[in-house]
């Protein structure tokens, strides 16, 4: 257990800090978000600075079944440590997918008990492992007694308002060997409504010694050093707020000076072309829609539904990247201060 007063003078962000015996290069992580970070997202934030990053959730059983999405969800290339994250219900499943990940280079394995999705949770794996800890518990010890490099644990305050037993699990899964927990700030039954309770992650600092992460609604500098200085815990997470800016955590991390204008459609650009080269081309514009939209509400806010709808529909890779530079490099408002007003 921490003194209470033990995490009230917080170290700087751009500090180091460890899980597990590795270092980690700063004190703002990149959260894994399913469709956002696949591998050239989590590069591009790596190479700005981010403190660590995590892959997509990884479907346990889906793995070991030899799925392709699954396998390139975990992939890596030139990041680390390398986070894989795990999702499952069975102990059996995530225990076998450790050793996959592991043996594939994973210096960290993450477990997934935040997910909200409804088909995440429908399938009682993701947050409603909440509801039943003792069952959680199964697939903590399991993964853990799986390998040798550090397992980590990322979930909500509870299933809901009535079952805030974060700390009760936290402490838990420290016992059982868990390295390091990250905490977003709600319960599953508040998805990513209202306001993320940046004090009550305190009750999780208070039962726990090892590293803790806390998480939901950090956007800029100033959200990152309150939610460390009420929440008590050791580094921030970052998520919706990096979506078409891969560079904020390194922003935030002092990693790097915000980029002006012409790296910014710089990085959009090769972004692009790194997403068509990861997927293929039919698969990869697909895929890219989501960020090109992220960057053009960010950077180019007057671009017109008609000129957007030109952009997310065209299946010509050229006529793609054409128009959204166009549309970047005509932005009536300039996207260092756009981006900082986001």
């Amino acid at each position: 257990m921490c003194p209470k007063d033990e995490h009230l003078q917080k170290p700087a962000l751009s500090s180091q800090f460890e899980v597990g015996g590795l270092a980690v290069r700063n004190r703002v992580v990149l959260a894994p978000m399913s469709g956002v970070t696949d591998l050239p997202f989590r590069q591009l934030a790596w190479r700005f600075g981010a403190g660590m990053v995590v892959t997509e959730m990884v479907a346990s059983r889906e793995l070991v079944g030899n799925a392709a999405e699954s396998w390139a969800r975990l992939r890596s290339s030139g990041i680390d440590p390398h986070v894989v994250q795990l999702a499952g219900r069975e102990a059996h499943w995530m225990a076998e997918a450790a050793k996959i990940v592991a043996g594939n280079g994973a210096a960290i394995v993450d477990i997934n008990m935040g997910c909200p999705a409804k088909k995440v949770t429908g399938g009682y794996s993701g947050s409603a492992l909440m509801r039943d800890p003792d069952h959680a518990l199964s697939l903590i010890e399991a993964t853990v007694k799986a390998v040798n490099v550090p397992v980590t644990l990322k979930m909500r305050l509870g299933w809901d308002d009535q079952s805030i037993n974060a700390p009760l699990i936290a402490r838990r899964a420290q016992d059982a060997g868990v390295r390091m927990i990250t905490i977003h700030g709600r319960t599953r039954m508040q998805f990513y409504n209202g306001k993320a309770d940046w004090d009550a992650i305190r009750a999780v600092r208070d039962v726990i010694s090892i590293p803790l992460i806390a998480n939901g609604d950090v956007a800029t500098a100033d959200d990152a050093h309150e939610i460390l200085k009420r929440s008590g815990a050791d580094a921030v997470m970052i998520g919706r707020s990096s979506q078409g800016r891969p560079w904020h955590a390194g922003v935030l991390a002092g990693s790097i000076a915000h980029p002006g204008t012409a790296e910014i459609i710089a990085t959009v650009e090769e972004h692009y072309a790194m997403m068509l080269d990861f997927y293929g081309v039919d698969v990869g514009l697909r895929h890219a829609r989501k960020h090109l939209g992220w960057y053009l509400d960010r950077f180019a806010p007057q671009t017109t539904g008609a000129g957007k709808a030109a952009i997310m529909t065209s299946t010509d890779p050229a006529a793609v990247i054409a128009r959204t530079m166009a549309a970047l490099s005509a932005g009536a408002v300039p996207l260092q201060e756009s981006d900082a007003a986001a």
